[in-house]
């Protein structure tokens, strides 16, 4: 699989870059609902590899936020691409959550990435997108599962740390895993410094574990998301 480059710019072109030819697949696109609360990087970098080709079969359908400036919808409004807002605060989680999966299914959205969206999902969310839901933690899952898990592993002491990208269910940070990247804490990290490296691989490992899901070539089994062809 191609070596993706961590994110160098914000924001974007808004420009489209076909992938070279014999580069097609027979397999349709897969239509990506993005759902962000701030500025979303991961975003950023999954659109950047779509418009450069490293990441083929997937296209951004529309980008979803629960926070209206959220600074994430501007980079998306400027790249072109569709967005909605719908404001969470002082919403039961069920009626707010019902409202974005009548977007998402307006959009035809087959998967949907969670890029820094700060909000648990409603089990009826889960439910309409059963293994269709992906998710990036800062972390080796399953440790440090939850907020500031940089900070966490740093004061636990480990000697690596990295990203994990995993499917979305009922449980908090605890889905089918589909990749880990993993770095070395070194001597001279602080949790700060740590977070950033950590988030340099963030931005590569969500297009590798989008272009697994797009292959068509994986599949769940049991706990383990494995290759089948």
């Amino acid at each position: 699989m191609t070596r993706l480059q961590p994110l160098k710019e914000f924001p974007l072109e808004p420009q489209h870059n076909p992938p070279p030819p014999g580069a097609r697949s027979a397999r349709p696109p897969l239509r990506l609902g993005i759902l962000l609360s701030g500025r979303g990087s991961n975003f950023l970098a999954i659109a950047k590899n779509i418009r450069s080709g490293a990441l083929p079969n997937a296209e951004i359908a529309i980008v979803l936020s629960n926070i209206a400036d959220a600074p994430g919808i501007l980079a998306a409004q400027q790249l072109n691409l569709p967005t909605k807002i719908h404001v969470s605060k002082g919403r039961p989680r069920a009626d707010h959550d019902r409202d974005m999966l009548a977007t998402l299914r307006e959009h035809k959205v087959d998967y949907v990435i969670l890029a820094g969206y700060m909000r648990l999902l409603s089990p009826e969310f889960i439910h309409a997108f059963p293994n269709r839901i992906l998710n990036i933690h800062p972390s080796l899952l399953p440790a440090f599962p939850g907020l500031d898990a940089q900070t966490q592993a740093f004061e636990y002491g480990v000697k690596v740390a990295g990203c994990t990208v995993h499917f979305v269910d009922e449980h908090l940070d605890h889905g089918v895993i589909i990749l880990q990247r993993v770095i070395p804490v070194l001597e001279t990290d602080d949790a700060h410094s740590l977070a950033l490296r950590i988030l340099a691989e963030e931005h590569q490992a969500y297009s590798e574990a989008i272009g697994r899901v797009a292959s068509g070539q994986y599949e769940i089994q049991g706990r383990r998301y494995v290759r089948t062809s």
